[in-house]
């Protein structure tokens, strides 16, 4: 849900703060403001965004201002799909492209 326009975007004060102190490309800032939007002074820095049990680094793009820092530092870890048979598909996929990697290389030979 968006935030109220006659409130403003939401951005850490703390983080502000410790902005204002530093030059862009320095070290990282430490933060667990997942919630602060990302605001155009922020360009240019790095940050270390919390993500429950350990921080990502997420470095500050033109792009990325308007949108919230934890968008940037998944707290899920993604386990692919399937068992044995999925891993069964990925080796057929894998010999198929080698062979057909060898295919073309013999073909570019001749």
């Amino acid at each position: 849900m968006t935030r109220s326009l006659k409130k403003g975007p939401y951005v850490d004060e703390k983080l502000m703060k410790k902005i204002g102190a530093r030059k862009p490309g320095g070290e990282p800032i430490k933060t667990w403001a997942r919630a602060s939007m990302i605001a155009p002074e922020f360009v240019g820095f790095t940050f270390l965004v919390h993500t429950g049990k350990n921080f990502d680094e997420v470095y500050v793009s033109e792009d990325m201002v308007g949108h919230r820092l934890g968008e940037f530092a998944p707290t899920t870890k993604f386990v692919k799909h399937g068992g044995r048979m999925q891993k069964e598909a990925e080796i057929a996929a894998k010999a198929a492209e080698v062979s057909a990697a060898q295919a073309a290389k013999a073909t570019a030979a001749k």
